[in-house]
């Protein structure tokens, strides 16, 4: 089956969007992981805000230790966008062919985009897992790769699939809204241009807002079973190099004991506790890797035609010698 160039550019350039807003961010996604993980009884709490985690790795002279799993975490995120932006982009493109429809409606935008969604966080989520144990490890003490995979079983590595998969509407309404807005400025655009100009296109500036616009709608409907996520894959605080600590390895979490820990100890307040961290960063996050993909998505197509074309060429030569 031949490849599907116009996916493939759309996935490459998501991919190394996501891997420079993931690496310029990579600090602030540490502290906001810390501070979530977290949960105390009332008025017992360590961090009550997002700064509080940040001043404790620079009084610890720690500050270093905020970049731990950067490795694995860019790793994970740039095949996570990779997945994503192909399955998303191949499986609209499948849909309009299919349909013969010309434009896809919200519904449809929802279902392929949640589609594309569930791929990557199969693909992913032993990644995801151990970026995140190695975040919330204790500052200079997170392990290798390898060895946060290996330490456990195979289950363990998949901790958090079920909810991942249902979180996959977060995505799924993030890219809705951004298309939708994204259609609608271009339209404006498109009818302001005149018919010979250049290639109507979204500035920076206007890719980076409806990026955090269409991103701070999906954290906010999604941001409960967010939270329960980074939970269930945190690293156990009292777990470190001990060998009869190892061996009195704590209960597997599930979402039901999560829900039930954060219910008792914090009540309904404790389900968005760290919201306005999440928000922060994935909106950053997002904003730029949606204005860094828009911005090189035309270079790339550019790149992969020509790569296409050397290919091409050195085939023709190969077979008339």
């Amino acid at each position: 089956m031949a490849v599907d160039l116009e996916s493939l550019s759309e996935a490459t350039s998501g991919a190394l969007g996501s891997l420079l807003s993931t690496t310029i961010l990579y600090p602030l996604d540490t502290c906001k992981t810390k501070y979530q993980v977290e949960v105390q009884d009332h008025g017992q709490r360590k961090y009550r805000n997002l700064s509080d985690v940040l001043w404790e790795a620079i009084s610890n002279r720690q500050v270093i230790s905020l970049y731990q799993g950067l490795g694995t975490k860019n790793l994970q995120s740039f095949i996570a966008q990779f997945v994503y932006f192909y399955g998303y982009s191949y499986f609209k493109r499948l849909y309009l062919e299919k349909s013969g429809f010309k434009s896809i409606g919200t519904k449809a935008n929802l279902i392929l985009a949640a589609a594309a969604g569930a791929c990557t966080a199969i693909v992913t989520q032993p990644l995801d897992t151990a970026s995140s144990r190695m975040q919330t490890s204790a500052y200079g003490k997170s392990k290798g790769l390898w060895k946060t995979l290996t330490e456990g079983t195979l289950s363990d590595a998949f901790d958090g699939l079920g909810i991942s998969l249902l979180l996959t509407s977060n995505p799924a309404i993030q890219f809705t809204v951004f298309d939708q807005l994204k259609q609608r400025l271009l339209k404006q655009k498109l009818k302001e241009a005149d018919h010979d100009s250049s290639p109507v296109v979204l500035s920076a500036f206007t890719a980076f807002l409806v990026g955090a616009i269409s991103k701070s709608v999906a954290t906010i409907l999604t941001y409960p079973a967010i939270r329960c996520k980074v939970m269930i894959q945190a690293s156990d605080p009292d777990e470190d190099d001990d060998k009869t600590k190892r061996a009195q390895r704590k209960p597997r979490k599930t979402v039901s004991s999560v829900f039930c820990n954060i219910w008792k100890k914090e009540g309904i307040p404790g389900f968005f506790k760290g919201i306005e961290a999440q928000i922060t960063k994935t909106v950053l996050s997002s904003a730029l890797l949606l204005m860094i993909k828009e911005k090189i998505s035309a270079t790339t197509w550019v790149l992969i035609l020509a790569i296409q074309r050397y290919l091409l060429l050195t085939r023709g030569k190969l077979k008339k010698a």
